[in-house]
């Protein structure tokens, strides 16, 4: 029967195929050091909805029942247990409801001593996900590296105060992550204005821009971004919103913006951080499979 559910096509779509989970006295049993939960909300989008897709769309790509990294040479999941921990309960329409569920959840893991991996959601779950991993490691000891198009710092958008435009900023207004704890990678366009990069200037807040990117090299600024953040804090949480790659290699995102990174730069440089820095969180947000 188990050989028959690890089909690519069949049995439950748990990520990775991993034990799915339900229940936090279940991670006491498992004892992971990496637990997957969804954020299945995305009532904080301001463009093209369809984030809370996300989590569900993400699991089903383990089309491959393979564990071998060919780069590391070793089975990876002989070296790391990882679980499946399924989705915050997000009710459509409820941002409250659904960030503090999401908040619950993630605590759930993380003062368990398990690092969280969370599937949103558009980026407005940042908000409550890191604030849950900042609960447990403490107040200023977590740092945050961003990668994104956008620097999510408004104040608020059309009234939100919960946008996936705003989530950084609530972090820092909140106390939970430092201004000068914030690496961020990736941004461009036309957005946020001058007046936010002034805030995030008085913040002490650090940014790498695609035009530095451009000119000095991915591999220059990327050794600079990982200096940063060893710097910063003692824990690390990675924010991954997919609308930092270039629409040609993510175009199902709410917001797509042209001139972004690679799919493979992204990869060396998550990679990076996991290899030299402790993280105690990750997420990975804005995939909205329908575009």
């Amino acid at each position: 029967m188990a050989e028959q559910l690890d089909l690519p096509y069949a049995g439950v779509a748990s990520f990775g195929h991993r034990p799915f989970l339900t229940e936090p006295e279940q991670l006491d049993a498992w004892k992971p050091d990496v637990a997957i939960v969804g954020a299945p909300f995305d009532v904080g989008t301001t463009n093209r909805p369809g984030a809370r897709f996300g989590p569900r769309a993400i699991r089903a790509t383990a089309y491959e029942p393979g564990t071998y990294h060919m780069d590391l040479g070793l089975e990876i999941f002989d070296w790391l247990e990882v679980v499946d921990f399924g989705d915050a309960y997000c009710p459509h329409g409820q941002t409250e409801v659904s960030h503090a569920n999401i908040k619950e959840r993630v605590r759930a893991i993380a003062s368990r001593g398990i690092v969280p991996v969370i599937l949103g959601g558009d980026h407005s779950i940042t908000w409550p996900a890191a604030t849950a991993v900042a609960d447990f490691h403490g107040y200023g000891n977590v740092g945050i590296v961003h990668f994104d198009a956008h620097a999510d710092t408004a104040d608020e958008i059309e009234g939100n105060l919960a946008s996936h435009g705003t989530p950084m900023r609530r972090l820092i207004e909140s106390g939970a992550v430092p201004g000068s704890h914030f690496v961020q990678v990736g941004l461009r366009g036309y957005w946020p204005p001058q007046d936010t990069f002034e805030w995030m200037l008085e913040q002490k807040m650090t940014w790498h821009t695609m035009q530095e990117i451009w000119e000095r090299g991915f591999k220059a600024v990327m050794d600079q971004a990982v200096s940063e953040a060893l710097a910063k804090a003692d824990k690390l949480y990675v924010s991954v919103d997919i609308d930092v790659l270039d629409p040609a290699h993510a175009p199902g995102t709410g917001t797509p913006e042209p001139g972004g990174i690679t799919s493979a730069d992204l990869l060396r440089m998550v990679r990076q951080l996991c290899y030299e820095h402790d993280v105690a969180g990750v997420d990975v947000v804005e995939v909205a499979p329908a575009y």
